[in-house]
């Protein structure tokens, strides 16, 4: 950063005295203020005072607000911010452990060329010759690609708009929260049922009965703040004059959702959409005008199916016709499968079967467009860096040699890249496998923009500013593109107000005549928003295709695998100790990786806890220590995601197994990883390793 400003002169010129500087957030002057670091004491601060800046979370894709406490230069503690529409004050376990990420010891210093892929000798590099590698790799065209992570959305757009002027295929994003979450498939289904690929919006907080299939959205599904928080709202009781909600949920494994639910099925893996048919039928039945014609499922044999009475199904029947808002929730679980699009579609059509479209307790579409690709977009760049067709690769703000299964080829196709360059800035898996490293700042340090989703009821740019001075080598992304002078943009805050610039003509929470006032409001606010709901009420479809997918019962031996994100999120995660310090919800286990099995399963199998297994499947093998969990089904186990990692740093590397190992790359409909569909074995290899956790099996179940 410059010099050509400070910011006690910027304040003297604004007029601004401490007290109004005291949410931070600049004008034009901005991008020139050095925030320096604690030992260096920044003019615009006082002795023993705090200030503060509102910036956005960069966690996870979700884009929560943050109100980052700085003291004397060094960031301190980040909390919710009260005015942002995605949290509204709230933050999760992720949130605040950015300040880990920003004195992570392990961090990646420096610009660097490593000697050779997969070793950790890294020659140093100045920058002037990294930006002339990066100028030289954008010549090759086509022969040029990205892959991105889901956040930041700022360099998203960016680099769509390099590859679209140097002739290259459009940027790949991916990660494995959007997996998880379902994202191709909740859009796909959406783009078949209402006609536009959009996220669902699901109003929690309006609806008096909610029927989740496989919505984990009290933990990580797509945005758990703003969902935990109208779960909240959908729970008040009598006294403050709304009906307490009644909230069901079908899934195989007990979750923390599961878990505070008031009726908890243990259904089949794969089995939702068949439990959603034939809960339509019956409805059906009832008098509801199903948009599709389920009339041909058996209702007994879907029930068996799902590991359900007809009784039970039934039952949920009534309490659906009873209610006045209920609500239908596709999770990422249900659409895991080979069957998934057709699950998805099936329980988007009992919201409208409810009369749910844009109504209170109901069912929205999400503003934005979904922009995230599919595990076939991915495995199409696998193709291509296979033949040879790629030359030069870019990577930033994903780890695919972690996230995505081995048995894809990502890492073996690698090879036929001539030149990797990452963005990381920890020494991830996927910057071990990289022949140039330019690290990014973490987003503490960063600009930037992300456009909620699915968390919020009207669209949001929220926005993202650092908050102390970058505290190593590093340097924006995005300058680094721009470096090459391909595009028509001075340096990164100039792309972003650019970008930003019509939505000063939209009203809103912020509000200015030119970019410069507007700018400096955006970075107060935590970004823009209008100021009352804006959510499209989703169009009628005049008829929709029934599909029935079939739930395979698991064949004798085997076992269905579910693996389930944790706070370790995408595993990024695992190098915040914070992190590997939260005990699971339902375990309480801390620090390492274990596999559920019902107890039942486990005296089959002559198994205790603490037991180490083989978890075997037709992709690959890892091994884990057995937890007896009563809350999962007797032909299904359960491995959390995010540890497992052979590189990331000093707290996350050689610590527990990554199921992505596990994981077959088979496909559903909408071209997501179907890895719902996994079948494992277990073997006993004899030895044992007591799990750490917080509380012992005795607290949790009464064992003795």
């Amino acid at each position: 950063m410059s010099d050509t400003i400070s910011r006690r002169n910027f304040l003297k010129l604004t007029g601004l005295g401490a007290a109004g500087a005291a949410l931070t957030g600049c004008g034009k002057a901005a991008r020139y203020v050095t925030r320096r670091p604690y030992y260096d004491m920044p003019e615009y601060g006082a002795l023993g005072e705090s200030t503060y800046f509102a910036t956005t979370c960069g966690e996870c894709p979700a884009g929560c607000g943050l109100i980052m406490r700085t003291f004397e230069g060094r960031a301190i503690k980040a909390e919710g911010n009260p005015q942002h529409p995605v949290n509204m004050g709230k933050l999760c376990s992720r949130g605040l452990v950015g300040v880990q990420g920003l004195y992570n010891p392990d961090r990646i210093k420096g610009p660097g060329r490593r000697a050779q892929r997969g070793h950790d000798q890294v020659t140093a590099l100045d920058w002037n010759a990294a930006l002339d590698v990066v100028k030289q790799a954008l010549g090759g065209g086509q022969k040029v690609a990205f892959f991105l992570g889901l956040s930041p959305d700022h360099i998203a757009d960016l680099t769509a708009e390099l590859a679209q002027a140097i002739g290259a295929p459009a940027p790949v994003r991916y990660g494995a929260l959007g997996m998880f979450d379902g994202r191709a498939g909740l859009a796909e289904a959406c783009r078949q049922v209402f006609g536009e690929a959009r996220l669902p919006y699901f109003d929690l907080a309006g609806a008096d009965l909610v029927i989740s299939f496989g919505a984990n959205f009290l933990e990580t599904w797509l945005s758990p703040v703003a969902y935990t928080r109208g779960y909240s709202q959908f729970r008040r009781s009598a006294a403050t004059g709304k009906r307490r909600g009644y909230f069901i949920s079908l899934e195989a494994r007990r979750s923390l959702t599961s878990g505070v639910a008031d009726e908890w099925y243990p259904v089949a893996p794969g089995s939702e959409g068949l439990a959603a048919l034939a809960l339509g039928r019956l409805l059906a039945e009832r008098g509801w005008a199903l948009p599709l014609d389920a009339s041909a499922v058996d209702v007994d044999a879907a029930a068996q199916a799902a590991g359900m009475t007809r009784a039970q199904l039934e039952h949920l029947a009534d309490l659906a016709s009873q209610a006045a808002h209920p609500l239908f929730i596709p999770g990422g679980n249900a659409l895991a499968h080979a069957g998934g699009l057709a699950a998805a579609r099936s329980i988007l059509a009992l919201n409208l079967a409810a009369g749910a479209l844009g109504q209170p307790g109901g069912l929205y579409l999400s503003p934005a467009a979904a922009d995230s690709s599919s595990l076939r977009d991915v495995q199409a760049l696998v193709d291509r860096m296979r033949t040879g067709q790629v030359e030069t690769l870019f990577i930033h703000g994903v780890n695919p040699v972690f996230e995505l299964p081995p048995a894809l080829g990502f890492t073996e196709a690698l090879s036929n890249v001539k030149q990797v360059i990452s963005f990381a800035s920890f020494p991830d898996e996927t910057a071990l496998q990289s022949d140039y490293l330019l690290p990014d700042h973490t987003p503490l340090e960063s600009w930037g923009y992300q456009r909620t989703l699915a968390g919020a009821d009207r669209p949001v740019y929220s926005a993202q500013q650092p908050v102390v001075v970058p505290l190593y080598d590093t340097r924006s992304s995005a300058d680094v593109l721009l470096s090459a002078g391909l595009l028509p943009y001075s340096d990164e805050v100039d792309f972003i107000q650019k970008k930003i610039a019509p939505l000063i003509t939209q009203g809103g929470n912020v509000q200015a005549t030119e970019i410069a006032t507007f700018w400096a409001r955006f970075l107060q606010s935590g970004g823009w928003w209008p100021v009352q709901a804006a959510l499209a009420a989703p169009s009628a479809p005049a008829g929709l295709e029934a599909a029935a997918p079939q739930a395979a019962a698991a064949p004798e031996g085997q076992f269905h695998l579910v693996t389930y994100p944790t706070q370790m999120g995408d595993g990024r995660g695992a190098n915040r100790p914070w992190l590997q310090e939260t005990p699971n919800p339902s375990t309480t286990v801390v620090w390492n990786t274990w596999v559920e099995i019902n107890p039942a399963t486990a005296d089959a199998l002559g198994l205790k806890n603490d037991d180490i297994v083989k978890v075997k499947s037709s992709a690959g093998e890892v091994e884990a220590a057995v937890y007896r969990f009563p809350a999962i089904r007797p032909d299904t186990v359960a491995i959390p995601f995010g540890q497992g990692h052979t590189a990331l740093g000093r707290w996350a590397e050689g610590r527990g197994a990554n199921p992505a190992l596990l994981l077959a790359p088979a496909l559903n409909e909408a071209g997501d990883l179907a890895f719902g569909d996994t079948l494992v074995t277990l073997t006993p290899t004899g030895r044992r390793r007591p799990l750490a956790k917080l509380e012992s099996t005795a607290g949790v179940y009464g064992e003795h």
